[in-house]
């Protein structure tokens, strides 16, 4: 009985421990995948966040002219992020990083001002240990697939714009609306799943961003 009842007690932490570490073995490989990768003495740029990054194949070509390093992971969200900062953003020593978050966050139920809150503990984070990094901060995307939860993304993207620009070295790129067509997600960008994009998504994604890597 007594040890049935150490059992128990255990089990929740269990469960966390298993929750907190849900990524780390897909982590594991993309730090091998990028350590492969990346020269040190080159200055780099490291994109980061769920799966609408990681599946981005073509980055390092769409920006020749510089060192860039894909360390997106499918499915996380910006606290598993947060776990991760260090394997994923700082031993890359960027001198800037794009996050793409807040897609699964909102699908999960999680609330604007909640996500914002862990934003804001992740910048916070990310600015101590290096202060002379840019940070840019990617809006949440439309598909087709999450279209009935288009207001939550629309309240989240106005609450990242707006923390953005209180805050010195974050700078806010707008996907959302370049992918829509008039009030409606265009249905010619995405692949099969209504979710993830194809090349025509990523070309969009592409014409919003470049300006924000120099």
């Amino acid at each position: 009985m007594k040890h049935l009842v150490i059992v128990l007690l255990m089990a929740p932490l269990l469960i966390l421990g298993q929750t907190d570490n849900a990524f780390k073995n897909e982590v594991e490989a993309v730090q091998k995948k990028n350590n492969e990768l990346w020269d040190s003495s080159r200055p780099t740029i490291v994109f980061t966040g769920s799966s609408s990054i990681r599946l981005w194949k073509d980055l390092q070509d769409r920006f020749p002219n510089h060192q860039v390093l894909n360390t997106g992971f499918g499915g996380s969200q910006f606290s598993d992020l947060e776990l991760y900062l260090d394997e994923l953003i700082l031993s890359y020593n960027p001198v800037k990083v794009f996050i793409y978050e807040g897609d699964n966050d909102i699908f999960e139920r999680k609330s604007p001002r909640k996500i914002v809150k862990r934003a804001e503990s992740i910048l916070s984070t990310l600015q101590q240990e290096k202060p002379n990094m840019e940070i840019v901060l990617i809006s949440a995307k439309p598909s087709i697939s999450r279209w009935k939860f288009r207001g939550k993304y629309r309240r989240l993207n106005r609450k990242l714009d707006k923390l953005a620009s209180k805050t010195n070295g974050i700078d806010f790129v707008d996907v959302w609306y370049p992918m829509l067509d008039e009030k409606k997600v265009k249905q010619d960008i995405f692949i099969e799943d209504g979710l993830h994009m194809n090349k025509k998504g990523y070309d969009i994604w592409y014409e919003a961003i470049k300006d924000h890597i120099d």
